[in-house]
């Protein structure tokens, strides 16, 4: 019995790797085009004196502290460091202190878009800055979630900035 119990258990797991591997294959393949063009922005506003400030609310502070992380360190040893700056605290005082019309801008929430984060991508947006709502309907580049499950979610945004960061420095 309890084989049994664990087959069927393997099984959905299976099932379910199999499912969220296919919705990150398509979810990217219709995304690209749009991400390298983003990711050539955002060098050129790099290149232009821009920073990236990220902020993020509830679970989601994790991914803001993530990307500012990833932009600070190179990606190839010797290749130039990135400003970035979680600003997940305060995000609503920092964002209005910090933005400037050349920075990147990342607000990210739960799978369901919050309301807080909306407004300051918006001001940020309505100053000039590039941003990246996710998940959300608004801004330079906004994600409406492909899937409902909250893990999947997260994971698809987690390999967006990394594909973000990656090919950042391929248009420097």
């Amino acid at each position: 019995m309890l084989k049994i119990q664990m087959n069927k258990e393997l099984l959905w797991i299976k099932k379910s790797i199999e499912q969220r591997n296919q919705l990150c294959r398509d979810f990217f393949q219709q995304e690209a085009f749009r991400l390298a063009q983003m990711s050539q922005k955002i060098a050129e506003r790099f290149l232009d004196g821009a920073k990236i400030l990220a902020f993020g609310k509830g679970q989601a502070v994790t991914d803001a502290q993530h990307i500012a992380v990833e932009f600070v360190h190179p990606v190839i040893v010797g290749k130039r460091a990135l400003p970035a700056l979680d600003i997940s605290v305060d995000f609503t005082h920092w964002l209005k202190v910090l933005c400037s019309s050349k920075d990147i801008v990342f607000g990210f929430s739960p799978l369901e878009e919050d309301s807080a984060v909306k407004e300051a991508l918006q001001w940020a947006y309505s100053r000039g800055a590039m941003t990246f709502s996710l998940p959300g309907k608004d801004g330079s580049y906004a994600l409406c979630s492909p899937t409902t499950d909250p893990w999947v979610f997260q994971e698809i945004v987690e390999m967006l900035y990394h594909m973000l960061w990656e090919t950042v420095h391929l248009f420097f």
